[in-house]
């Protein structure tokens, strides 16, 4: 498959247009004190828009208090419309468009900093909680999906463009899509299209909510790059599927479990030393010991996740969102001329908010993004590039 698109030319996402197929992926802000959005959340999102991004993904939305990553973690109720609106606004600007990623954590839920049990496939113990996670039964799925649709609404209702259904890296949703985590025999487990129906409902049921007035995108993990894990093959199938089910305007594709094999997305150095600073004993301890094992080491190259997501672009129709070591226009039109509708980025705009517009002045620019992984501890304080201090202001 092959297109012909300028990354920089206005583009189609559902019902929306966005000025350009560029889109800053979604990447835990941890800037939301009390749960609620402040004017550091706003500033953070609008130098990126302000940056020349096509659209920014306000991550992570939780749908409910136990499906966040962090007491502090953003869920979405009516009290956080006003705030939403607010940074809606704030993006609106500045030209460009903005998506919430919704979702619940699930088995990488905190359920001790949450004060809310969490949700797993099975009974499932998180260590840096300390608690263990509820085996979620038939009325706690048909909750969560619930909340979803809610968490859409209320994401319309503040103006947002777009919702991205989180269906990746071992939250709720992927949880019960993997096979090595999800050991049920009843309805949700076993084969693949039982341990599909969670994610597939989620999905019908945002689509429903928000009635074609906004995008509906999801993140869905192409494999977890572990033994036993979410495979490429069955998340074909997931994704076939996903796309006969007519719910979604594109489809992201990422990798990697936030619960066994993070680096599996996030390639380049390992910050063990980083991370094990940012806990506390005895969790900086096991991670000082054993934190290679965790933290695996994956040398960076551009378009790292390209050669998989090439397996899912020759088999759907749909819109895809490329994601992964995209940080230069090389690299962007390897995507457009592949058949990718859209390019996503994360740490190259942590890095560099206004990356889009210097590469738009001047298609030889190289992001300053070294891959060296040391924004990934920040998400516990305040996520932001150790390297440049960005994004706090556009360069």
């Amino acid at each position: 498959m092959s297109s012909s698109h300028d990354v920089f030319s206005p583009a189609k996402l559902g019902p929306i247009t966005l000025r350009n197929r560029t889109i800053k992926a979604a990447t835990f802000e941890n800037r939301t004190p009390g749960a609620l959005v402040s004017d550091d959340l706003i500033e953070y999102h609008r130098v990126v828009a302000a940056g020349g991004v096509g659209m920014t993904t306000v991550a992570y939305c939780a749908v409910a208090p136990g499906g966040r990553t962090s007491g502090d973690g953003l869920w979405m109720r009516p009290e956080a419309v006003a705030g939403l609106r607010r940074l809606a606004d704030a993006i609106h600007a500045e030209g460009a468009a903005v998506s919430a990623q919704i979702g619940h954590a699930g088995p990488v839920a905190d359920a001790r900093s949450n004060k809310a049990r969490a949700l797993a496939p099975v009974r499932f113990f998180n260590p840096i909680g300390m608690r263990f996670a509820k085996k979620a039964d038939r009325d706690d799925i048909a909750e969560v999906t619930k909340q979803h649709a809610d968490a859409a609404r209320f994401a319309l209702d503040a103006g947002f463009d777009a919702v991205e259904i989180h269906l990746g890296h071992n939250y709720l949703a992927s949880s019960f899509l993997s096979p090595l985590i999800n050991r049920r025999s009843d309805e949700f487990g076993g084969s693949l299209a039982n341990r599909a129906k969670v994610a597939r409902g989620i999905v019908q049921a945002v689509s429903a909510a928000v009635g074609g007035q906004i995008a509906v995108t999801a993140k869905l993990s192409m494999a977890d790059g572990v033994r036993g894990g979410i495979s490429l093959d069955e998340s074909l199938t997931t994704a076939k599927w996903l796309q006969d089910d007519g719910g979604l305007d594109a489809l992201e594709l990422t990798a990697g479990s936030s619960l066994v094999n993070p680096m599996y997305l996030f390639r380049g150095d390992a910050p063990v030393k980083e991370f094990a600073k940012a806990f506390k004993p005895p969790l900086s301890w096991g991670m000082r010991m054993t934190g290679n094992k965790f933290l695996r080491n994956y040398p960076y190259r551009d378009a790292f996740l390209l050669e998989d997501a090439r397996l899912f672009r020759a088999e759907l129709s749909m819109p895809l969102i490329l994601l992964g070591g995209i940080t230069n226009r090389e690299t962007m039109d390897l995507a457009m001329s592949e058949g990718f509708e859209f390019v996503a980025m994360a740490r190259a705009l942590l890095a560099e908010p206004d990356l889009i517009n210097k590469i738009a002045a001047d298609p030889a620019t190289r992001s300053e993004c070294i891959h060296c992984n040391q924004c990934m501890p920040t998400i516990y304080r305040r996520t932001y590039c150790p390297v440049t201090g960005a994004p706090d202001s556009v360069h």
